[in-house]
């Protein structure tokens, strides 16, 4: 897992996740779902 970058390998997918979670999550509290539909579909 150590490559380049070295320890923060770690941290970039620690954050990905964070952000792909972030953006299922927080359209379906704000936006109904409508926005989440909007990202599929983008």
């Amino acid at each position: 897992m150590y490559g380049t970058f070295g320890g923060y390998t770690r941290w970039a997918v620690v954050f990905l996740i964070i952000f792909v979670l972030f953006f299922l999550l927080v359209p379906g509290y704000v936006g109904g779902g409508s926005c989440a539909g909007g990202a599929v579909g983008y």
